[in-house]
């Protein structure tokens, strides 16, 4: 399957939702205020031969389909007619959200049949029907994202619990964890896909490890070497290396500062 594109040209596959206006867009990229007048949903998909080369548009009270030349289908509705609010559209918003085969059948279908038969169908009843159509694509792709974003939230908890139980190991590696969790090596670094990564993280790990063992005042007759080992360091040099790059302190300047605090 193709990457996702830009939000104005989707790949296939994917669908973007979008908000008019400068507010309703900075409320969902950023949070807010600023609810839209109206919502578009972009999604491409098997358009007519015809209307393929000419595009075709379809205006309603409060609904507007519009089918471009590029085969992307934009199906704009108006906010305040949905049921569900644009707070709630948030985890949609603005970004390529996969949408899976059976949902692009269908709007694919509904959207051929509307544009066959919709010069001889009554206005307002097409609207009410653009109107559940977007409804449907909105809360299937919001069930599937919330339900994809769950599933990532918990397998990097469970990543993370097996980083700290196994801190102590120096041959902890991407490849042990994900190994461990059953999961790709590739898979794992989507986990962590923050700009931080995987090392960067078990490196952060170890070093609070290593902060909390030389604050303790119960380990104060610990050497650093052994402190070292215990987080899993190779050696006391990398050791004080890595800690005093993430802390601006050597291992025993900052022991003796918390010591004394």
């Amino acid at each position: 399957m193709a990457e996702p594109q830009s939000m104005d040209v989707p790949a296939s596959g994917y669908l973007v939702v979008r908000a008019s206006g400068a507010a309703a867009a900075r409320a969902a990229i950023l949070g807010g205020r600023g609810d839209p007048e109206d919502v578009q949903l972009l999604l491409r998909c098997p358009v007519p031969r015809a209307v393929a080369e000419s595009g075709a548009k379809l205006t309603f009270a409060d609904a507007t389909l519009h089918l471009q030349p590029s085969g992307v289908v934009m199906l704009t509705v108006a906010a305040a007619k949905l049921s569900i609010s644009f707070a709630e559209l948030r985890p949609l918003m603005f970004k390529p959200v996969e949408v899976d085969a059976p949902l692009r059948g269908l709007f694919a279908s509904a959207v051929a049949h509307v544009v066959a038969a919709g010069p001889r169908l009554d206005p307002h009843g097409l609207a009410h029907h653009l109107l559940g159509l977007a409804e449907l694509v909105l809360r299937s792709a919001l069930r599937v994202e919330l339900d994809r974003v769950d599933a990532l939230a918990t397998r990097r908890r469970e990543a993370l619990e097996y980083m700290r139980a196994h801190l102590g190991e120096q041959s902890l590696t991407a490849d042990k964890i994900a190994e461990a969790l059953y999961i790709s090596r590739r898979r794992l670094y989507q986990l962590f896909d923050d700009g931080q990564g995987v090392s960067e993280r078990l490196k952060g790990l170890r070093v609070e490890r290593a902060k909390a063992l030389l604050a303790d005042p119960a380990k104060a007759g610990r050497g650093i070497a052994e402190i070292a080992r215990d987080c899993g360091f190779t050696s006391a040099p990398h050791f004080s290396r890595t800690f005093r790059q993430s802390t601006g302190r050597t291992p025993r300047e900052f022991r003796e500062r918390a010591l004394r605090g």
